[in-house]
């Protein structure tokens, strides 16, 4: 692997994009940092100790951002939840639909849109922020020095502000850097708050000793899990597909067999990010409403049996239905047709349609319910153990840094392979 890094950095075309992508993640950290301005950063500090877990789970999302009460407090969540609603609304509204099979205009419509009800959302959450964060349970009060309404809209400007500005470089490393920036963004911000839970992890226990022992057999049982995850990550049940021989002059056309590859999880962490979303909107909310029932409903599917069970439910919805917006069964049948294809044994037209409906429907199950488990089964570790750790590296961290990493390589192997070098996968 190190090879590989050394050979990505020979290429200069790659050598940029590279720099450039660590150049914005740099960027997006600094700005996690910087407090937003009129509020008393301490006190806020200490009080967000003692929030809820929606709040925590918020927090993690936003590399720490919203504990510091940062310029980057909101986090990528109002794009994420923008792009749920966009990916909803294809199915829901014909005209979005329609859009989606445009190509790339119709692609621009939706980004546009999205981009809109971004700012929509983040400005939602900035209003609510700011009147959960001045109530008993925070207790931030603002200079007297400087008008109230001024200070209000200073901090939701700031705040709505900083969601545009992480959007913006998202975009910018999909465009010029390595990989999806969003899944990046959403990558660094777990990562960064692993350090901090190795630490609360060993101090968390009276006898040091015994802190350290815990975390170092937590750090060995996520490292054996990695290539397990990583092994059904790249694991694809293949049709097979044969093409009829056509004789065109002299020339001797098709007669070759290939196969159409199905992963097995082939929404990837798109079903963890979108389900994490909903479970935690109602928090959101609650921090717009400042309503004491809302909060405890939020908190109430934040963690325990009704969390564990609505998360398996929303992944394994959102596993079918990722798979289902992405492989249109109907024209890859179309398709196979008009290019002289057929899967043996399997009649074309409706037939082929209905054949590789079954396959992917019994493929997406498996997937679906092996990315919920590894999703619930730290979530109830964390549970019975309170160990920062294990929240820091629980399953949906983990699926999401192991997808984001391995959808990384995979860009990175398609350059290193335009210039002949080996990529990542050997």
């Amino acid at each position: 692997m190190l090879s590989t890094i050394v050979d990505a950095f020979k290429v200069p075309e790659l050598r940029k994009k590279i720099l450039f992508t660590l150049a914005i993640l740099a960027l997006y950290r600094l700005g996690a940092y910087i407090p937003v301005p009129g509020i008393p950063f301490q006190e806020f500090a200490t009080a967000f100790q003692d929030s809820g877990v929606s709040m925590t789970m918020l927090d993690l999302f936003t590399g720490g951002a919203l504990s510091n009460f940062s310029v980057f407090s909101l986090g990528i969540m109002p794009y994420i939840t923008a792009s749920i609603i966009m990916q909803l609304m294809q199915g829901v509204i014909p005209a979005v639909g329609r859009w989606a099979k445009e190509g790339e205009s119709g692609r621009r419509k939706i980004t546009q849109i999205t981009r809109y009800l971004t700012l929509i959302l983040g400005l939602i959450n900035a209003v609510g922020y700011l009147f959960l964060f001045q109530s008993a349970q925070y207790g931030v009060t603002f200079s007297t020095e400087v008008p109230y309404v001024l200070t209000s809209l200073l901090i939701v400007f700031t705040l709505v502000a900083g969601t545009a500005f992480i959007m913006w470089m998202g975009e910018l490393i999909t465009q010029r850097g390595i990989g999806n920036g969003m899944s990046l963004i959403i990558f660094t911000s777990i990562v960064s708050r692993v350090p901090s839970a190795i630490f609360s992890s060993i101090n968390m226990e009276a006898d040091m000793g015994f802190g350290i022992a815990v975390t170092a057999l937590i750090i060995v049982v996520v490292l054996i899990c990695i290539p397990a995850i990583i092994f059904v990550e790249r694991a694809q049940r293949r049709i097979p597909v044969s093409y009829a021989k056509r004789v065109q002059g002299r020339k001797v056309m098709g007669g070759q067999n290939t196969y159409i590859p199905l992963k097995v999880n082939a929404a990837g962490v798109i079903p963890i990010i979108f389900a994490s979303c909903l479970i935690y909107f109602p928090a959101q909310i609650a921090a717009l409403f400042n309503i004491g029932w809302l909060t405890s409903f939020a908190d109430a599917i934040s963690t325990g049996w009704v969390n564990w069970i609505l998360t398996l439910v929303l992944i394994v919805f959102f596993a079918y239905f990722y798979t289902s917006m992405v492989f249109n069964p109907d024209e890859t049948a179309d398709n196979l047709r008009k290019q002289g294809g057929f899967i043996p044994g399997v009649r074309p037209g409706s037939a082929t349609v209905q054949y590789i409906k079954n396959v992917i429907n019994r493929v997406t199950l498996p997937g679906g319910l092996y990315i919920a488990v590894i999703a619930v089964v730290p979530s109830i570790l964390f549970f019975f153990t309170n160990n920062q750790l294990i929240q820091a590296f629980g399953g949906t961290s983990i699926l999401i840094m192991i997808g984001v990493a391995l959808d990384t390589m995979s860009k990175i192997e398609s350059q290193l392979k335009m210039h002949n070098y080996d990529g990542f996968f050997k």
